[in-house]
């Protein structure tokens, strides 16, 4: 930027966040935006890099390296470094449909790959994102956006979350008639119910719907397409279907005990949680107050099992990872520009360590059984901990548990209720280099093709999924004229 060593020369600043002691008693986000002195001095880190891997969007042993939505990094750094926030919303708004989101609910594979990580550490990347849509909605910049033609085309797209709001997004401005159908009663799918508040508040979820209405997109919930509605049905009312369901069957631990009550998928909980948050009418049945909680699985969503049971009041939470605790730095099989595996000290953690006094991630456990009692209630689980590639003998241990939340993982589309899509590996199949299905007309995007993954795959599957309809619905007139 203005210096040539200023990655070096200044060093990376987080984003501030509320005390824990304090945000623990409500559903607020954690974290405090920057000022705009430190933004500027934070994006100026950037070198500006000849081959910007910030922005390569790729798949690096298995995991994210890089931006997938090739957003144009060093660019808006530089306009943020000077001061021209107007000028920066427009490069990201180029290629993100949806910044407010991926800055909140991205785990930024950016920052992994940015070449400033070598010799010192990382652009913070993400919170200037944030700064920038945030600042972009606070001037009035982000405003409705009306095709200026329609092609009588009409589209529906199935599932509100980030893959079919895009696609939806996306062929609206291309001038077709858009209608995205949500079988639950608020849109934005695990933007919505899935994530907690403190992570992405629902307002800026719901603005972005509003927005999108203005524009001309047509929203309906509680309609169950498949149940309520069949895929033939809607085919006789529209050209192409896009299906952006998700892939949200959990992992199932099917082990003595399962069927016992107080034990759920950590998904069902979270979603729970939100709807009684954003409607207290709306009864909270899995509900951690008081009780002893114990969560299975060491991700993401197993973090946001811990924050929201911290905030409904608690008495012990603790979770299980079948892997060991992460390194302070990257080791030798994990080189740069992969994304680094190396501990951190997540807004759950540091919550929980605040009130409970210690990190709740217990690692190399395996849980073998469920106990209950004859209310066949649980209360508790065996479990045995492990060291790997070692002659050690395993440690039996019991844990007393009023709630057991499973956060394994997914497996794939939920429910079979599209009989005529065919299906591999518990996904929806499209044609090689396509999104379309086995049936006419009817693509689909997002994790119910991909797997789960993160939102920018997701943006970027609904962008992708909208290009193919779009020459599909532009092949379909050329037949018809030919």
């Amino acid at each position: 930027m203005s210096q040539s060593t200023e990655f070096i020369d200044i060093k990376r600043r987080n984003a501030k966040e509320r005390p824990p002691v304090e945000r623990v008693n409500d559903w607020g986000e954690y974290q405090q935006p920057f000022t705009e002195k430190k933004l500027k001095q934070q994006a100026s880190r950037c070198m500006d890099c000849g081959t910007p891997f910030c922005q390569m969007g790729t798949i690096l042993s298995t995991g994210t390296s890089g931006c997938p939505l090739y957003n144009l990094i060093p660019e808006w750094n530089m306009l943020v470094h000077q001061g021209k926030w107007y000028e920066a919303f427009q490069r990201l708004a180029k290629t993100n449909n949806f910044p407010e989101f991926t800055a909140r609910a991205c785990p930024a594979p950016c920052e992994g790959s940015c070449t400033a990580g070598v010799p010192s550490e990382p652009v913070t990347i993400k919170s200037i994102e944030k700064a920038i849509i945030d600042r972009a909605f606070l001037e009035g910049w982000v405003k409705p956006r009306k095709p200026l033609r329609k092609t009588g085309h009409k589209i529906a797209v199935i599932g509100s979350g980030p893959a079919g709001l895009t696609a939806a997004d996306d062929l609206n401005q291309l001038g077709h008639s858009v209608t995205v159908f949500e079988r639950e009663d608020r849109f934005g799918g695990l933007l919505m119910y899935g994530i907690p508040n403190m992570k992405i508040d629902k307002t800026y979820v719901e603005r972005r719907i509003e927005l999108l209405k203005q524009e001309g997109i047509e929203f309906r919930a509680n309609i169950h397409v498949g149940i309520d509605l069949s895929i033939e049905e809607l085919q006789q009312n529209f050209d192409t279907v896009l299906l952006c369901i998700g892939a949200e069957q959990p992992r199932e631990l099917p082990i003595e005990g399962r069927h016992l009550k107080g034990i759920y998928h950590a998904m069902d909980y979270l979603m729970t949680s939100t709807k009684h948050y954003l409607d207290p009418d709306v009864s909270c049945d899995i509900n951690a107050e008081g009780k002893k909680v114990i969560v299975i699985g060491g991700g993401d969503t197993g973090a946001d099992c811990v924050a929201t049971a911290i905030r409904q009041g608690c008495k012990s939470v603790v979770q299980f990872g079948k892997h060991g605790q992460l390194p302070l730095e990257r080791q030798p099989g994990n080189p740069w520009p992969e994304n680094p595996a190396i501990f951190s000290l997540d807004y759950a953690y540091e919550e929980a360590l605040t009130i409970f006094g210690e990190d709740p991630r217990q690692y190399f456990i395996q849980t073998q059984s469920f106990v209950g009692n004859d209310q066949d209630e649980v209360i508790g689980l065996r479990t045995v901990s492990f060291q790997p590639n070692t002659a050690l003998d395993q440690t039996e241990n019991y844990w007393d548990a009023d709630l057991v939340l499973i956060a394994i993982g997914f497996e794939g589309v939920k429910e079979d209720i599209f009989p005529t899509i065919q299906r591999s590996q518990k996904r929806i199949a499209t044609v090689t280099n396509s999104f379309q299905t086995s049936q006419d007309g009817v693509f689909a995007a997002g994790d119910a093709r991909r797997g789960q993954s993160l939102i920018v795959w997701a943006i970027q599957e609904g962008k992708k999924a909208a290009i193919e309809i779009d020459r599909y619905l532009a092949s379909k007139e050329i037949k018809q004229t030919v």
